[in-house]
């Protein structure tokens, strides 16, 4: 039997414990959502990056056609496009996408050392859940709250529950409390996903700024996509992973 643990926040990884362990990275508001849309929008990879300057220096060394996409606490980097899918979608396709974000690409690098790593949302869950258990079931996974600023968040949180939720249906796993709690919660919500987004801290500063509802809609929608998004440690970079569903 599999064991599930919860980090809560970025702050809390420390890249050597990843060390031979499978992991799984949240920031569903946005990162992990807009990795997950882009990969399924057909971009050859993301390359998640720590900030600006990381993405700039990456973009120097790329041969291949890319796009750079990135935020900084919730503001557009200046010469970046907007990192949400609705403005990359047009753009992406057979190119490679340079992502930096405040949290969820930091994240994502701070797990890198992981044996196995993977990046999740509400989009691609039940997929996610599938292979985690076709590949995974003895092993312990860590599920990664991206967190922002040094604080949880309450939609990786309900997230990572979401994940738990799938993977319970497929069989009984050993779960931390911290894993019981976000499976509880993600059950005993009586709210929308997206009503419960847009209530986030996250979410309320973020439509508070301009972002429009939709956005919030798109990213609490489960089951969209069965994409399998892999950090690949040799190359940088995040790609689909080929998985079979039964």
């Amino acid at each position: 039997m599999g064991r599930i643990h919860v980090i809560f926040k970025k702050e809390d990884i420390e890249p050597n414990q990843m060390k031979g362990k499978i992991a799984v990275v949240f920031d569903v508001l946005f990162a992990t959502t807009t990795i997950t849309a882009a990969l399924a929008d057909e971009a050859l990879s993301v390359i998640p990056v720590y900030d600006a300057a990381h993405a700039r220096e990456k973009a120097k060394a790329m041969k291949e056609p890319f796009v750079l996409a990135g935020e900084d606490q919730g503001r557009k980097i200046n010469g970046f496009h907007h990192p949400l899918r609705t403005y990359l979608q047009p753009h992406i396709q057979n190119k490679h996408l340079i992502l930096s974000t405040t949290n969820g690409t930091v994240a994502l690098q701070r797990s890198s050392q992981s044996e196995h790593l993977y990046a999740s949302s509400l989009l691609n869950n039940s997929a996610m859940a599938d292979y985690l258990y076709n590949h995974y079931f003895e092993k312990t996974i860590l599920l990664v709250c991206s967190g922002s600023s040094g604080r949880y968040t309450m939609e990786d949180f309900y997230g990572v529950g979401s994940l738990v939720h799938y993977l319970m249906s497929l069989a009984e796993w050993e779960l931390s409390d911290a894993a019981k709690t976000a499976c509880f919660f993600y059950e005993g919500s009586h709210a929308t996903a997206a009503d419960l987004l847009a209530a986030s801290r996250i979410g309320s500063l973020l439509m508070s700024a301009g972002m429009k509802r939709a956005e919030i809609e798109f990213a609490a929608q489960e089951g969209t996509f069965d994409v399998i998004p892999k950090y690949d440690p040799n190359s940088g970079q995040i790609k689909e992973e080929k998985h079979v569903f039964y």
